[in-house]
């Protein structure tokens, strides 16, 4: 097969491929210069989508592809065409010697680059990969990529009415069962911990989402994991077992245990480090020219002077453009200011939305109204850590409050816990 040859090259079709494509572009990439590599079959997309408006009864997103998740253009297969950046889809990478600038796909292809930009993302963890029995029957997901999507949407219309099994309480059990709930299936949410999204939300915040849960019908089972399914005699899962010995019936199973970084394609090749990609505040790694973006990247967060690796696509995103801009900047003799990430996350399920900003470190205050039966349900939390406020979570807020929420964050004002709770989200918002 004959070689190809590009300056830059993304592997990985991610959100974060999108974002750099976007901001090469806004760089002045020239026609043939760029390729994107990408074993899925589409042109990027806003992945975080797939678990909310994808799978809504009504139907799927009218703007599901790149940058229109920040209030850009849609980056549709026709921008890539126009601006001459190829687009490699359904092409998977099995080998990357970077000593010798050269990708390897399924196929035989072989891609050569000058600058190689890692955006791999991560990889589903499956039940099969821990020896769960019965772990590869039919109808079990798990959501990652828009083939999943659509599967688990035909597994929707083929059982109307159904039951489901979540199996995990984090991102993807959350959204997950308030989408199938929508779909009027029977939810069942199993998960081993004490309460729901524990890497996030104290148990106070938590408490409030189980409560909401309940009440729109959604059954939590905690403090125990599914240990095997049984199927019916045409391989669809019927059934999950679950250690503490309770046996529940499931036409629908939707696991979500978390994700691993998809790193091993440069293993022995970079230096790594919290499981990811090692790089510098431009995301450059330690081989030359090449960079890392996104969920392998481990990189260093400057505001708490520590390093650390993000899985969130308000990372990818930044981490993308930031790590084009100093492509172009050391091409140039130039320099860029370090990457200063404030950490956000935030979600949306049934008609809740929280947003987060900051570190989940140090003592608590929760303020506003946390009970799940009300018809408001606003309330927020303040992480306090050596006197100053590191963190601020809120629920159901408005623009300007989610703004002053990230500003507080960012500032680290001093306060005290009685000061936060009598304030509430108004201490925030006169910073």
């Amino acid at each position: 097969m004959a070689e190809k040859s590009f300056k830059y090259v993304i592997v990985g079709g991610g959100v974060a491929a999108g974002y750099a494509a976007r901001e090469f572009a806004k760089q002045g990439v020239k026609p043939g210069e760029l390729a994107i590599i990408s074993k899925e079959a589409v042109a990027p997309y806003e992945r975080p989508a797939l678990s909310k408006a994808y799978l809504f009864p009504e139907g799927k997103l009218p703007g599901f592809h790149v940058c229109v998740g920040s209030g850009g253009e849609r980056l549709l297969p026709e921008w890539y065409a126009e601006k001459g950046i190829s687009l490699i889809l359904s092409t998977e990478i099995v080998k990357a010697d970077l000593a010798s600038k050269t990708l390897v796909s399924s196929a035989g292809e072989s891609f050569k680059y000058q600058t190689l930009l890692i955006a791999t993302g991560s990889t589903v963890l499956k039940l099969s990969d821990f020896g769960v029995k019965g772990a590869d029957s039919k109808n079990i997901f798990y959501l990652r990529e828009i083939d999943d999507a659509d599967q688990l949407v035909e597994a929707l219309k083929a059982k109307k009415n159904g039951k489901a099994v979540i199996v995990g309480g984090g991102y993807i059990g959350l959204e997950l069962s308030a989408v199938l709930r929508l779909n009027n299936i029977e939810v069942n949410m199993v998960y081993p911990e004490p309460w729901c999204m524990p890497r996030l939300f104290t148990e106070s915040i938590a408490a409030f989402y189980e409560g909401y849960y309940k009440n729109k019908g959604v059954n939590i089972i905690k403090g125990t994991v599914a240990v095997g399914f049984d199927t019916h005699p045409n391989g669809e899962v019927k059934a999950v077992k679950l250690k503490d010995g309770r046996v529940l019936e499931a036409d629908i199973v939707v696991v979500g245990v978390g994700a691993i970084p998809l790193t091993s394609l440069f293993e022995g090749q970079v230096e790594t480090d919290i499981r990811g990609i090692k790089t510098n505040a431009f995301f450059k790694t330690s081989a030359p020219d090449v960079y890392a973006v996104g969920d392998v990247a481990t990189f260093p967060m400057k505001m708490y002077n520590d390093v650390r690796r993000v899985e969130h696509v308000d990372h990818s995103r930044k981490s993308a453009e930031q790590a084009v801009k100093a492509i172009y900047a050391n091409e140039q003799g130039k320099s860029i200011d370090e990457y200063d990430y404030l950490p956000y996350f935030y979600s949306r399920a049934f008609d809740l939305s929280w947003q987060f900003y900051g570190d989940n470190k140090g003592e608590t205050v929760l303020f506003g109204d946390t009970d799940p039966n009300s018809a408001t349900h606003k309330f927020g939390q303040y992480w306090i850590k050596d006197g100053k406020i590191v963190g601020a979570f809120l629920e159901s807020g408005t623009p300007e409050e989610n703004k002053a929420l990230a500003k507080v964050a960012k500032v680290q004002p001093a306060a005290t816990l009685d000061q936060l709770a009598q304030e509430g989200i108004g201490f925030a918002s006169k910073i």
